[in-house]
């Protein structure tokens, strides 16, 4: 995938709960990945998060939204490939330069189907990374 403008901040979260996803850049190029581990509810499991902050994503299952002090930051060098688990929070790939390749394994139709995001707005964050 060929991605563009993606300075180093952000103020929102993705994951996918059906799914895992591997991500690499082409050329071993230096980026950076916000990550918050995963949160989804086993619906078996919700009478016994009473009082939880429970959110059912649009594609059907249920997550508690991520918190600030969960999330992240890492800087990936050399050519590495990463293994992103079912329901990993990302925030990415994240980069200096204006343009970068990627290396992206995940259904052709994954973030159509199966893509929740939560912002980090609404609480007036915005993550930055310093180089």
């Amino acid at each position: 995938m060929h991605i563009e403008d993606r300075p180093l901040k952000f103020s929102t979260i993705t994951h996918h709960a059906s799914v895992t996803q591997c991500l690499g850049s082409i050329g071993s190029h230096v980026w950076y990945l916000g990550v918050a581990k995963p949160s989804i509810v086993d619906p078996a499991e919700i009478k016994g998060t009473a009082g939880a902050d429970l959110v059912q994503s649009k594609c059907g299952h249920f997550y508690t939204p991520p918190s600030v002090d969960d999330v992240r930051v890492f800087k990936i060098s050399g050519p590495k490939f990463l293994k992103l688990d079912r329901g990993t929070w990302h925030a990415g790939p994240l980069f200096l330069g204006k343009t970068m390749d990627f290396y992206n394994l995940e259904l052709s139709n994954t973030n159509v189907v199966d893509h929740t995001t939560h912002s980090f707005k609404k609480n007036k964050v915005v993550f930055s990374i310093d180089e």
